[in-house]
Parts: structure tokens; sequence; C-alpha cells
């Protein structure tokens, strides 16, 4: 974290600020939720930011060994739980945690079955203490998500998988019981663990999972085992070298029965020696694209015995004698698999993408280049209509995707609490929105985090710019919890049911406009409500589609999964489609609906807001001549308010992106600093190359030398 000074702000970038033509802080707390949520980030960015403790040791990240990267990962995860723990105390905010020590204190676990009797833990207090959760979850995702966590461990965290998967799948499928066990364990890090459930030969279709757990009534222990090569768990992280317990997803069998997939929390390594435990087969999965510290790893069972009460039964049983009961709830256990699509929205895709047009954006306006009039200054390259055609439609990307992402949250808030009632009706729309927000936004995080690194020309591809680093953490993001194909799949089949539905039952609110008709209904006018209302329609016109072609190949006699992979690409569409429509009703919705906006404020976001519509009208321009109101010679207006649209948001772009509050840390970058002190901040980082240690590598005695001897 380099904290030079470099003097006075770039006198462009100085410029650029004072032309803003709106509240820079209004914005700031739109997007972050209020003055005083602004003010928590920031008081928590300043307490885990200033311990110089969390600054690398040694040379530069990139300049160290795989093995060196992981050893500081875990160095720095260490010091860093353990801050978490005293910013909690420092926040009172440990309720949660006091109360499963009180209930470890009390005796309430019986240390050689790890059972906890019925009436220890009342509804209300889990009820309670969920609240509690949820709430210090919410630090957790600010510290380990895109924003904190990434200033302080640039590639990955070891941990991370231990809070945000191994504790929610607790809450969501263990009993009363199990969670107070295991949860006052893995909260106060007396234990680190993983969740593993992807294999190296499935990873989204989960049914296919291959490792299998196999109940012995004779000794009330299950067996887990992987029966070939395929089935080792792959990809979870911490597996490798770090967790020391794992919550495994295997095949359930009883009395010679398979009843699915359920979880089991198996033990890896010894607590005292670190050494695998007998019949674990376990290791690293070797080096990535990107977060390499976070210790992805591979694991085989063979022929391991657990105790029969480290299966989690909150949604299902196994007796003593091997009889299986599920629970009427057993669909709660959907609820969990959502859990972290809904993070990954705010906590990767938008926060990634948010410093990479801050970086482009703030580099895009000190950069200088060639010559518009001859014998003029050479131009910000901001000012190039190509350069703003990059950036701006991904600036405004970004911030469609916090305001997605926070409806997202609310709804999962809402929907979770729900399912502790027993109340299961939002939960498929939930399900299917959180699938196809999860894709959409990777993919355009993905894709706009790449345009902004080439925005920057050749000083995009250093490491210093911290664009090979954003980029590898959001890419990995498109196929983990749900390869992103796959979940615009799921999201598809629910539109379809829903399409099935439009003449005879109520809609869920994300669906309701497909009951309005797919036709060209009156002119086109270049309009925020008529784009709002084509894409709509496109995704109407792209369901009906896939749904009508679904019904003629069955109607031939074809099986109704050939029926389905015949639609398939047209069913991926109306996903994207879908949620595409989603996000600009969202942005609209907090336009109209937040009454407080200054003029100025409004008229800046309006003009984002039309900018993503237009883009992806132009963009998908063949769907929406086929299915909305937009007709071949609209096409030209469009272009047009594109245009106008660049040149509208132009003063204000650098204002725009100071607004998502990125601090300097965060950034970690020598192109988009605030004070704009760019080519000072490259000549500095290319001084901590190990090569230019010394004037004469050894390599030129030892190697290069002879051979020029050897030409004479």
């Amino acid at each position: 974290m380099n904290k030079k000074s470099y003097g006075k702000v770039n006198e462009d970038l100085d410029k650029e600020r004072k032309k803003c033509t709106f509240n820079t802080t209004e914005l700031t707390h739109l997007i972050e939720g209020g003055e005083e949520k602004t003010k928590e980030r920031r008081e928590l960015e300043d307490f885990f930011l200033s311990d110089p403790e969390l600054n690398d040791i040694g040379a530069a990240g990139e300049y160290t060994s795989h093995v060196e990267k992981y050893q500081e990962a875990i160095r720095k995860s260490c010091i860093l739980f353990k801050k978490i723990q005293d910013w909690q105390s420092y926040k009172n905010c440990g309720s949660s945690v006091d109360m499963y020590q009180s209930q470890s204190s009390n005796n309430l676990v019986n240390n050689n079955s790890k059972q906890v009797s019925n009436d220890s833990v009342t509804e209300n207090e889990l009820a309670k203490n969920k609240q509690y959760m949820v709430n210090i979850y919410l630090e957790y995702r600010s510290i380990l998500g895109g924003t904190l966590g990434s200033a302080i461990m640039k590639d990955g965290m070891p941990f991370v998988v231990h809070y945000v998967m191994f504790i929610p799948a607790l809450v969501g499928q263990g009993t009363l019981q199990q969670q107070a066990y295991w949860i006052s364990r893995a909260w106060n890090c007396e234990i680190i663990c993983t969740y593993a459930q992807t294999e190296l030969g499935h990873g989204t279709f989960i049914r296919g999972l291959e490792t299998t757990s196999t109940y012995d009534p004779a000794t009330e222990e299950f067996v887990l085992h992987s029966p070939t090569l395929t089935s080792y768990k792959w990809w979870p992280g911490g597996l490798g070298h770090t967790a020391n317990y794992a919550l495994v997803m295997a095949q359930l069998y009883t009395n010679g029965v398979c009843h699915g997939i359920h979880p089991f929390v198996v033990q890896l390594r010894d607590e005292e020696t670190h050494m695998p435990m007998p019949g674990i087969k376990i290791g690293e999965i070797g080096a990535k694209l990107g977060m390499n510290g976070t210790n992805n790893g591979y694991l085989g069972f063979d022929h391991v015995r657990i105790p029969r009460d480290q299966m989690l039964m909150k949604n299902a049983q196994v007796l003593k004698d091997g009889t299986y009961q599920k629970s009427p709830g057993d669909k709660l256990a959907y609820g969990t698999m959502i859990f972290v699509r809904v993070a990954v929205v705010r906590g990767v895709a938008a926060s990634y993408l948010a410093k990479a047009v801050t970086i482009a954006t703030r580099y895009s306006a000190v950069r200088r280049q060639s010559e518009l009039k001859p014998g003029a200054r050479e131009p910000q390259i901001l000012d190039y209509r190509t350069q703003q055609y990059k950036l701006f439609p991904a600036i405004a990307t970004s911030i469609a995707m916090f305001f997605s992402a926070k409806w997202l949250w609310d709804i999962y808030n809402t929907v979770t609490h729900e399912l502790d009632e027993g109340r299961l009706e939002q939960l498929p729309e939930l399900h299917a929105m959180a699938c196809c927000l999860k894709a959409v936004c990777t993919a355009d995080a993905a894709v706009a985090i790449e345009e902004c690194r080439r925005s920057c020309g050749g000083h995009g591809y250093m490491t210093c710019s911290n664009f090979p680093a954003t980029y590898g953490m959001v890419t990995a993001a498109e196929t983990y919890e749900g390869e992103n194909t796959v979940l615009y799949l799921q999201t598809a089949r629910y539109l379809v049911k829903c399409w099935h539905l439009t003449k005879s039952s109520e809609l869920p609110a994300t669906v309701q406009y497909l009951r309005k008709a797919t036709s060209r209904r009156k002119p086109w006018i270049n309009s925020l409500h008529c784009l709002a209302e084509a894409f709509e329609q496109v995704a109407a016109g792209l369901v009906e589609v896939s749904a009508s072609k679904i019904d003629v190949c069955s109607k031939k006699g074809m099986a109704p999964e050939d029926a389905w992979n015949s639609a398939a690409i047209q069913l991926v569409e109306s996903a994207e489609a879908h949620c595409r429509s989603f996000k600009l009703n969202t942005f609209i919705n907090v336009i109209e609906t937040n009454r407080d906006l200054s003029p100025e404020l409004r008229k800046v976001l309006t003009q984002l807001c039309e900018l993503y519509a237009v883009f992806w009208v132009l963009k998908k321009v063949g769907n929406f001549l086929m299915y909305s109101n937009i007709r071949k010679e609209d096409v030209k207006s469009l272009q047009d308010w594109q245009y106008a649209l660049l040149i509208s948001i132009r003063p204000n772009t650098v204002g725009i992106v100071d607004s998502l509050g990125v601090g300097e840390e965060i950034l970690g970058s020598a192109l988009g600093a605030w004070d704009g002190k760019v080519y000072e901040r490259l000549f500095d980082a290319s001084n901590e190359s190990p090569l230019n240690k010394k004037p004469v590598d050894d390599s030129f005695h030892k190697y290069m030398k002879p051979f020029l001897k050897s030409n004479l």
C-alpha cells in the first residue's frame, strides 16, 4: 500500500472535478444507502487499512513465488480475522458469538456426541442470533468482498469460504443443536472450514455428484468415499492446505437406497498437527488466472467414517436404525444455495467494476495523446468519442449493478425470513433473479473491465495498474457458484413456467410484464419509459418464442429434455433479456421514487440510465427490431441519442467515478490514484522489480556473456 505523497493533484484532474455539476457526496450516499452507511464504511476502512501489519512483507506480491503468496495470505488472514473480532467488540456487535460461547460454557454440548440437549436453545434465541449474524455479515461482506478485502489481499483469501459459505450453510441446514456446537467453533476460528461441493467431474449439476456417504447402523456412522477420480472434490477455497474441516455434499445411502445430495461435516486435518486425517487425500489444485491466495484444493475420501450427528439434519434426518426422514420444509436448503450468488452481484461484480471504471476514467483525464488539430496541444483521451463509448456505458452499468444488488439483498432477507416461517411463495422468484443477476452482472463486469484495461493502452497491461488482478477476480465469478449459461437456463425454466401461467394465475412482480401484448402497438419515441417498455417486449417475445418452440417439439414426440435443448439458445437469450429489463426498471425506479434527489443529480442519473438502455438496444438491435416497437428507421435516432448522451455525461465523468467511493488503497493502481500522478507512480512501481536491484543480473555472466563470446 503505497501512501507516498506526490504533491499537488494533476492539473487536468483538478479541472475535471471543478466542472462537475452535482454534489458527488449525494450520489455516494445514494449508492451506499445513506450518510450513516458511508460514515460506517469509511470508519471500517480506516480501522483496517491503518494497520501496518496488513501491509505486504518483502517484495511486492507480483514478484513473490506461489508458495510465498500463500504464506503471506495466511499471515494476513490470521491478523485480519483477529481484527474483525476486535472490530465487533469495538462496535458492540458480538452478541451472536457471546450467545454461542455462553452455551458452550454452560456445558450444553456433549463432547462425546457433539449433540446439544433439545431444550438448550430456543427458536426465539436462534431467530435473534440469526439477525445478529446478518448484521455482522454485512461487515464481513465489506471486509471480504470487492472493496476493503481487495486492498488487503489482492489475490484472494484462504479463509473467505469459512465465513461466506460454511457458516451460512450451517444456519440454513443445521439443527438448532448443530448450529450451537459448530457455529461456536467456526465463528471463533477454533477451526477453519470450507464448503466442498464441486467435483472434478461435476460442477453446477449437483445431482450428478459422485461422492457417497453410506450409513452403517451397526456403528451409527457414515462412511464417505470417492469411488472415481472424477468424484474428487475440486475448487473449494481454503481446501488445499488451510481448512481442517469441510461441509461435504455427498450422495446419501441408507438401507441400500440413495436419497440424493445431503451435507456432512467432516474433519480433514488433525487440529494439533494439521496432518491429513486417515483416509483423507488432500492438496492444492495449482496456479490459476487469479485468486492464487485463495488456496483452492482437491479432496478425496477412502472410506472415511464420521459420527451420525455430523450429517446436518435440519431438512432431513437419518435415525439410528438407518430410517430416512425428510422434513416437510426441505426446500429451506434451497435458500442457502442462493446466498453466495446474492453476495457476488455486489461484492464482486459491482464493486470490482467500480474500481475498473474509476481507474480508467481518471487515467483518461490525465493522459494526453495525438493531435486532433495540427499544432494544438494533445487532447485528453477522455475527449475522444471512442474512449467515451468504451467507458461511459461501463460507468452506467456499474451504478445499475449497485441498485439491482440492493434490491436482491433486500428480497433475499425478506424471503429468508419467510422461509423460516414455512412460506415458500417468493422462493422461486428469488432463485430466478439471483441466477440471472449473478450471470449478467459477472459477465458484464468481466467484459467491461477488460474494455477499461484496453482503454488505458499498454499501461493497463502492467500489474501495477491493478487491471490484471481485478479481471482475474471477476472472471472467476463467471464460473463459480453456478456456471453462467447453466444459471441462465435455470432462470429460463422459471420464465417458461410463468409464461404458461399468464392466463390463469397471478404472476410475481418481476414477471408481470409477460401479460402484456408482445406485438408493436404504437410508434416509437425516444424516451426512458419507451425504452423500458421495449426491454419488456423483447424479454416477453423471447420467452414466447422459446416456450412455443418447446411446445412444438414436444407435440412432434420429442423427449422433454431434447425439446428443451433444441430451444436452449433462445432460452439463454430470454433469461438475459429478462435480467436487463429488470436492471433498467430498477434503475428507473430509484430515480423516480427518491423524491429527495437534487435536480442536478437526478439529471445525471437519468442520463446514465438512458445511456445504459440505449447502449444495449443498439448492441441487441436485432431482437429489438423483431419484438419491440422500434423499427429500422428509428435506429438512426437511437444512435444520435447515444452520441448526445456521451457529450452530456462528459463534464461529470470524473465526478461520477469519484462518487463510487473507491479509496486509494482499494484501487491499488498507479493509473487511477486520486492525485492523477500516473507517470510518477508508474516509474516508482517499475523500480520495485527485483531485476532492478542490481545494475547487472547474474544471468549475464552465467549465460549471456559466454554466448556472446562464443560468437567472436
